[in-house]
């Protein structure tokens, strides 16, 4: 499975409903899990963003319907960035021509 950067910052609907935040975590998660994408870590943010999953899933296709699906609830806008193992790194170096 590819692993995933997913980065969430809240909108104005996400701010006012702020308490409601921690529930809206578990159920991504399960918007997540029923589509075949596991999340590894959960993290809130300083700065830019305001959290982030660390996920895997099984093609980008896949994450960026879980992405859109809990965007489309209005609570918060998603960024996701495909992250590589050191392993699939050292891969992809060794095939750039010299």
């Amino acid at each position: 499975m590819a692993s995933y950067l997913m980065f969430f910052r809240f909108t104005h609907q996400g701010l006012r409903n702020i308490k409601e935040s921690p529930d809206r975590v578990e159920a991504a998660r399960k918007t997540l899990s029923g589509l075949g994408i596991t999340v590894r870590q959960f993290f809130a943010l300083m700065g830019h963003y305001d959290t982030l999953f660390i996920v895997e899933g099984p093609d980008d296709e896949t994450v960026t319907s879980g992405a859109l699906s809990i965007a489309g609830l209005g609570n918060v806008h998603t960024e996701t960035y495909r992250a590589f193992t050191e392993d699939e790194f050292r891969t992809m170096v060794r095939k750039v021509a010299s």
